[in-house]
């Protein structure tokens, strides 16, 4: 059945409240460990519907958010999610507390027990009021990020569709590019201060009601960091800062060299070759059918896997007029269905965030076809960090096939998505970084943000800190364009984490890409039944936590970026 058929209603959340509330009086009143497990399997059944459908009405919000009966869906479920979450997290306690514990860690596993101890510590009933805050928040920032209608070049574009014209080889394009978006972003500036002030002192606020002492804490929990934290984090930060950052300072010196600019600006940055970026070739619908092809190519598993999306409809990857911004991958559990959402703009990124979600949605297909994993969604849970490794290696797995996509310009591809991918890990620490300080000092005013963040930029990516009098970007306000500081937040780690990952398949892919690959289908197929750092061992990779991870994996890439120059 295609995604275009697939049936919605509203769910009766009434009576999914009041059937998790049975599930758990049953768990509470169990006799047995065999009654408690056949209550959880049976609720785990009843719960695809209904989280079918949360997904369903997103998708179809986010492909056009103007879309009057789904934006109306959004906002029902910003109110009622909450108090299902407050409900599935007393099912958690009753299982974590449960006096057959030990028998339920050697049913479903003692990482599915910790997962369900992570749940009945970041939710309580006493934060519902706020989370609903929380959602409308976050949904206002999505709504004014959505609405942009950006006048250049003849046209009205959306923040999407902006990325080739900041690229441009005319360096006066790139910069009046950089100029029309700042311009709007500073035009609904004050407003996004004020959400973001907001939405610190909300999530603040649910921490210290749940005992923490600020959000940074409770994200511990929420994020699913499993065997690790802030100090951990930090850690990796300074590997980065140390070992990564002047290496990338060099790169962008070749960068610089390339497309000739001797007074290197902020808004250099996205050029990378003289005549002009590297683009895929072909509509979108001609993209779609060379990536089936590659698919096809790359594996049996990956050729049943592409088929299938295409033959259902599964993929919605065009930028238009009120479409949502960005790129991500859902599942719909009852049709075991993954769901790509992306905009291309006829850029790289097209290539990238294709191949990205497509690792991603790879995961999710195989294992909702995994025998495994019936009857225990937890198995299939993976926490963000270990999810992003599915992707970002993706990125690298497809490049011997990469030419079906940008033929001539594969070449300056793979040098562009190479030095990309090593820069970008400097500027997620920043993105977390800068988000550490906004929750640990909650009080600062907007300048004092921007300030923290021009102190990071200098610190992680002082390639970026000259923007001359552009609009927004010149004031160091561009933390707002990132849509994960204010809807994910201190999510973006998890990227840098699994760019460290993927890296390692990408230089390995080069020396023995059967063995690349076959590790890659090991990480795949563990899903979420271990933590991240064992499962990166358990495929035979590095940790990032490792000290000399990062040095060693950017000494490698810096290396033969060098080798690979055009």
């Amino acid at each position: 059945m295609k995604f275009q058929d697939y049936i919605y209603t509203r769910p009766d959340v009434d009576a999914v409240l009041a059937d998790i509330r049975h599930t758990v009086e049953v768990m509470e009143n169990a006799a047995s460990a065999e009654a408690q497990l056949a209550a959880f399997h049976d609720h785990e059944e009843r719960m695809q519907e209904f989280n079918s459908l949360h997904a369903i009405a997103n998708i179809r919000h986010d492909i056009d958010t103007r879309d009057a009966f789904y934006a109306e869906e959004k906002a029902f479920f910003n109110e009622k999610m909450p108090l299902i979450q407050n409900e599935l997290s007393s099912l958690s306690k009753a299982m974590s507390g449960s006096p057959f514990r030990k028998e339920l860690e050697e049913a479903l596993g003692a990482f599915t027990m910790e997962k369900i101890d992570y749940q009945v510590k970041g939710m309580c009933a006493e934060i519902i009021p706020l989370m609903q805050e929380e959602n409308r928040l976050t949904t206002r920032y999505f709504q004014l990020y959505s609405s942009a209608q950006i006048p250049f070049a003849g046209k009205t574009l959306t923040v999407e569709q902006m990325p080739p014209y900041k690229a441009a080889e005319d360096r006066a394009v790139r910069r009046a590019a950089y100029v029309a978006e700042g311009e709007f972003f500073d035009s609904i500036g004050e407003e996004l201060d004020q959400i973001y002030d907001r939405l610190v002192h909300n999530r603040n606020e649910q921490a210290r009601i749940m005992g923490y002492k600020d959000y940074t804490k409770l994200a511990v929990i929420r994020m699913r960091r499993y065997g690790y934290g802030p100090k951990e984090i930090k850690a990796f930060r300074e590997q980065v800062a140390n070992d990564l950052v002047p290496l990338v300072t060099e790169i962008k010196k070749l960068q610089a060299k390339r497309i000739g600019v001797c007074d290197w600006k902020a808004y250099d940055n996205m050029t990378m070759f003289p005549d002009g970026n590297p683009a895929p070739k072909g509509t979108p619908e001609e993209l779609i059918k060379a990536a089936q092809e590659m698919y096809r190519r790359l594996s049996p598993e990956t050729a049943e896997f592409f088929d299938f999306m295409v033959d259902n409809g599964l993929l919605e990857v065009e930028s238009k007029p009120g479409k949502a911004p960005g790129g991500y991958c859902s599942s719909i559990q009852k049709y075991k269905a993954p769901f790509i959402f992306s905009n291309f703009n006829g850029g790289a990124g097209d290539v990238e965030v294709l191949t990205h979600e497509a690792g991603h949605a790879f995961e999710g297909y195989t294992a909702y076809r995994d025998p495994a994993f019936e009857g225990n969604s937890y198995l299939r849970r993976y926490s963000s960090e270990t999810a992003e490794c599915h992707s970002m290696g993706m990125e690298f797995l497809t490049a011997q096939f990469h030419e079906l996509l940008l033929k001539e310009d594969t070449p300056k591809y793979e040098l562009q998505h190479a030095e990309n991918a090593l820069s970008f890990i400097p500027y997620a620490c920043i993105i977390d970084a800068f988000q550490y300080e906004a929750y640990e000092h909650p009080d600062l005013t907007p300048e004092e943000r921007h300030q923290i963040w021009k102190r990071l930029l200098e610190r992680f990516q002082p390639h970026l800190t000259d923007y001359e009098d552009i609009p927004f970007y010149s004031r160091y306000a561009g933390w707002q364009y990132k849509l994960h500081v204010f809807m994910n937040p201190l999510y973006y780690i998890d990227y840098a984490l699994a760019q460290t990952v993927a890296l390692q398949f990408f230089m390995l892919s080069l020396e023995n890409p059967e063995e690349a690959w076959e590790k890659y289908m090991k990480l795949i197929r563990s899903a979420g039944t271990r933590r991240f750092a064992d499962t990166v061992k358990y495929v035979g990779l590095d940790s990032p936590f490792e000290e000399g991870t990062v040095k060693k994996v950017a000494e490698k890439v810096a290396a033969w970026i060098h080798e690979n120059q055009l």
